[in-house]
């Protein structure tokens, strides 16, 4: 019986075993293996680029977030493989090679192409990221080698550098992913290494989710007359058709004022407790910190979070994303490293916490939810002075919906605060990512909208559960108010907090300690040399004097000086009785250590 008519509208009504030329059988099976129901349907980009990519054409795709580029180029790749003269090859003849931007995303291509590449006995793939030794990534390929390599541009082309058993001269297929970041993060220079080495004879894929000028140049120099597909999301409002934004995704903006912010954070949270949501922040100092309060605030405690960022090695990133990716449930603290490219299955809800520094990575972030089909939401928290940014993304063709702040949302500042007083991780991490957000702030590339010189820092301070607005040059230089900021009542000295961490603890008045005495060092170094020039200056003067004076005079001045020598002493002992100096201290500075 045929299979029941496809229902997603995110989906074509083309099945992959219908695509012509024909994908062989094992592909076919082993794409009804590892996905599910309704898998057999292609989406747009997949039936329009695969076709084209296995007659021997180059591409250049241009296709929204979450429309299964992944798939539009690792099924034609494996073909090609399949069909090449050079089947099955050598250890270590390279037949193809696929780029892409950050390790997470080359990680996510490597384990999508395996369940396809397996279906070739005689293929071996090999993952090169950075982050990893690559000593070790060149023992496999020695030992194992490698036949389909997929990575990011640096260690692609340090391995290219450093190894020549590989051999590229029967090279079938270049794929370019995320060719517009590849540019952004400033891997031109690598790319073109990469395609220096490679045959011109091969067939090329270059996937974007925008066309920038920097990728046309890119299409021009490493594509032989190359096909445009252009596939957009549709709408369901005739307004949106063409968006960018996935469909299905309902999108929200809410303004609130900067100590406001984390108690409507924390109140969303708890109303989709049981649904897996990603929430973008500036910086990766703000993940680490508000990774570590909102898991200390008892409304949270049954909600699963992950942090992840640019700054985390990347073992620690690459289980954080195994872990969320497997949940049901959960949440995902992050920075921009998670914006683009990764397919987490099952994201609900996209919360931005602080809007993008750059506005193109807005539709990268929302991209992760209402994938192929599903629906999804997003919101991006706003303060009121950058409202316009709505009207900012509607002229770039995203449209928000107001949704007004929670009246029902707990206050947590106090418990923030009460955090802060009783650990100094919580203290000093908070410190570390307001901080980090003021300058990260600056760095906006719609500054016209966002301007810096707006914020309301002492509403902002509040807003992270501060114990006092950090001493800062913008502040210092009052080009920022700390007006709204309500200090501590009753606190102690803020050196006197403590680390929860013992060993932390111990460390810091170690290093108190280190510099206290390293102080005082420097201190009586300076009172020793200015000590020096006074008797100098002294003695100078009294043989100039001697000259000229009696032998009375001389006789004077001499017990003077003997009087005032005696008190020193004696003001020295009266030191070293209260233990404020050493007995070496007191022997050097009488003179008796001379003896």
């Amino acid at each position: 019986m045929d299979p029941s008519p496809n229902t997603n509208e995110a989906l074509t009504e083309t099945r992959f075993s219908d695509l012509k030329p024909p994908l062989s059988e094992d592909i076919i099976e082993a794409l009804l293996r590892s996905g599910p129901p309704g898998f057999e349907f292609c989406t747009p980009v997949q039936a329009a680029t695969i076709p084209l990519l296995c007659s021997h054409k180059d591409v250049a795709v241009d296709a929204a977030t979450g429309s299964g580029k992944t798939l539009a180029f690792v099924l034609p790749l494996v073909e090609i493989l399949r069909r090449s003269t050079s089947y099955p090859p050598k250890p270590h003849q390279v037949m193809g090679v696929i780029i892409s931007p950050t390790r997470e995303l080359s990680t996510q291509i490597y384990n999508v192409a395996q369940p396809f590449v397996s279906t070739l006995p005689n293929v071996n793939s090999v993952l090169l990221v950075g982050g990893r030794d690559v000593r070790a990534d060149m023992k496999i390929i020695e030992e194992e080698g490698c036949n389909l390599l997929i990575g990011t541009p640096g260690r692609l082309s340090d391995i290219m550098e450093r190894m020549d058993i590989l051999d590229f001269r029967n090279l079938e297929i270049l794929i370019l992913d995320e060719a517009d970041r590849l540019l952004e993060m400033g891997f031109q220079k690598q790319v073109n290494s990469i395609i220096s080495r490679l045959p011109k004879q091969r067939r090329t894929g270059l996937f974007s989710a925008t066309q920038t000028e920097g990728v046309e140049e890119m299409a021009k120099a490493g594509l032989r007359n190359p096909v445009r597909v252009e596939v957009r999301a549709e709408s369901k409002s005739a307004s949106l058709t063409n968006s960018k934004i996935p469909f299905g995704l309902h999108l929200e903006y809410l303004v609130c004022e900067a100590d406001k912010k984390s108690s409507q954070l924390v109140d969303l949270l708890v109303r989709n407790k049981n649904k897996k949501l990603i929430v973008y922040f500036m910086t990766c100092a703000c993940v680490d910190y508000w990774g570590l309060v909102l898991s200390k605030i008892p409304a949270l405690k049954s909600i699963s979070l992950i942090p992840i960022h640019g700054d985390k090695k990347q073992n620690a990133r690459d289980k954080a994303l195994a872990s969320f990716t497997k949940a049901s449930s959960g949440v995902l603290l992050c920075t921009d490293v998670a914006a683009r490219g990764l397919d987490i299955p099952g994201i609900d809800y996209v919360v931005q916490y602080d809007p993008p520094q750059d506005p193109k990575m807005f539709n990268h972030r929302v991209g992760r939810t209402a994938r192929l089909g599903k629906e999804g939401r997003s919101i991006v928290f706003l303060l009121p002075e950058e409202e316009d940014y709505v009207e900012f993304m509607r002229r770039r063709g995203v449209f928000c919906q107001e949704k007004k702040c929670s009246e029902e949302a707990s206050d947590v500042i106090p418990i923030i605060r009460s955090l802060a007083m009783k650990d100094r991780a919580v203290y000093e991490k908070g410190k570390r990512a307001f901080v980090s957000f003021v300058h990260g702030y600056k760095e906006h590339e719609c500054s016209y909208i966002l301007r810096w010189q707006s914020l309301e820092i002492g509403k902002l301070a509040m807003g992270y559960g501060l114990l006092h607005v950090p001493s800062m040059s913008e502040v210092k230089q009052k080009r920022l108010s700390s007006e709204g900021f309500s200090p501590v009542e009753g606190v102690l000295k803020f050196e006197d907090i403590k680390f929860k961490d013992k060993s932390k603890e111990k460390q810091r008045k170690q290093n108190l300690q280190a510099k206290k005495e390293k102080l005082e060092d420097k201190k009586r170094e300076r009172d020793k040399k200015n000590s020096k020039k006074a008797v100098n200056a002294s003695s100078a003067t009294a043989d100039s004097k001697k000259r000229k004076l009696t032998g009375k005079q001389r006789q004077t001045i001499q017990t003077a000086e003997d009087e005032e020598e005696m008190a020193r002493d004696y003001r020295l002992l009266k030191k070293l009785k209260k233990g404020s100096i050493e007995e070496d201290d007191f022997a050097k500075l009488t003179g008796a250590d001379d003896f």
